[in-house]
């Protein structure tokens, strides 16, 4: 058997990576080690790992790495000690492959580390572009690390061979958060509502904002931009899911809390879980925010996002999101617009370009079929330039 090492540091991460993750453990010629850290370990986030012991997936390690700071000091000292304790797991378990998904900045000592003990690495949704962030840098060191790359469509599986990668290691088999979509058991409308405790009423919206983290300390003015836009719609009701474990995350979960408390027909949450999540993007009227949701999971429910600032710019887009600024004014009018019944007809008729469905499936396969017979090396692929005469 082949001992499988899958990561999750975020509660979008394990949403993402879960029927990844239970088709490793079912398959007879693989053994799974999930090592859950960062966030889903942290009493400040919401301690997500309750969800992956619900679920009924077995956690091989649990390797807490997070401080009670969020700001680059604390960051930078996050990810030495992810370096030296990700190392220790690799020496304890002795994995043959490390599975990550995406862009977390906790990836990058984790998989630096794991080029230490020659682990080849599969990459999940690289070469992508959100230069709004740093996990855009992230991501594509990532890239670097890893031997075998499923990014979520043709235009990043390019870029990917573009930063050198061997095309015959690169796989467009879509988009992993577009195949929970396809395969997803939702909670009808009322059973959501009693689930998460909060009446959804007749229109809703789906709240995420995230810290621009290559915007520097922005983080704080821009929520509340977000904020008093919202609480110009007293006719709708807003879910609101809160930030994830970046520099100026705490700062923003701290606001939404306090406005919060002065609107009834807001209800915030540290998680909702990946069911419970997608059954409100299901039904609700729109997204709202900066999370990569809005741009790879709403379009398959044809309902209209609103992207607000920089975080995802450079991300390819369906027809059914509205790009603005992250400010009070504009995201106003994007909502509006949003909701009205032209752009409505718009985003009923959006194809989304992220697959569909049967990623995790294709992702194993290939996996086994490198486990098979690999070289660790790696040949740095140079694309052929074509100047115009």
């Amino acid at each position: 058997m082949k001992k499988i090492c899958v990561v999750t540091a975020t509660r979008a991460e394990f949403g993402l990576l879960l029927n990844v993750i239970k088709r490793i453990e079912d398959d007879p010629d693989l053994d799974l080690c999930l090592a859950v850290t960062g966030a889903h370990l942290s009493s400040s986030y919401g301690n997500t790992v309750r969800e992956i012991e619900e679920s009924g997936v077995p956690i091989a390690e649990r390797i807490p790495i997070l401080e009670e700071e969020d700001g680059p000091e604390a960051v930078s000292r996050i990810m030495g000690r992810a370096s030296a304790r990700f190392g220790e797991m690799y020496a304890r378990q002795k994995p043959d492959m490390l599975v990550v998904l995406g862009d977390r900045y906790e990836l990058v000592p984790i998989c630096g580390s794991a080029l230490q003990f020659r682990i080849p690495i599969a990459h999940i949704s690289g070469g992508e572009v959100t230069s709004g962030a740093l996990d855009d840098i992230y991501r594509h060191c990532i890239t670097k690390m890893s031997h075998l790359h499923f990014p979520g469509c043709e235009a990043y599986r390019r870029r990917i061979i573009q930063l050198g990668e061997e095309p015959q290691r690169v796989f467009n088999y879509g988009d992993v958060g577009v195949e929970n979509i396809m395969t997803m058991d939702f909670l009808g409308k009322e059973e959501l509502e009693k689930s998460i405790g909060f009446s959804l009423g007749s229109s809703y919206g789906c709240v995420t904002f995230h810290p621009p983290t290559m915007e520097g300390q922005e983080a704080v003015s821009q929520i509340r931009e977000v904020l008093e836009a919202l609480e110009e719609f007293d006719d709708m009701r807003f879910v609101i899911t809160k930030a994830n474990a970046d520099a100026g995350g705490r700062e923003i979960n701290s606001m939404i809390d306090a406005y919060a408390r002065k609107h009834e027909n807001w209800a915030c949450f540290y998680s909702l879980g990946i069911c419970r999540y997608l059954s409100a993007l299901k039904y609700c009227d729109l997204v709202i925010g900066n999370s990569s949701s809005g741009i790879v999971e709403a379009p398959c429910f044809h309902i209209p996002t609103v992207n607000i600032g920089s975080r995802q710019k450079g991300r390819l887009q369906a027809a059914s999101i509205i790009n603005c600024a992250p400010v009070k004014e504009e995201i106003i009018s994007a909502i509006r617009y949003a909701n009205s019944p032209v752009f409505r007809r718009i985003a009923k008729g959006a194809s989304n370009p992220y697959g569909n469905g049967d990623t995790s499936r294709r992702i194993i396969a290939e996996i086994k079929k490198f486990l098979g017979g690999f070289e660790y090396s790696k040949v740095f692929y140079d694309v052929e330039w074509r100047t115009k005469s």
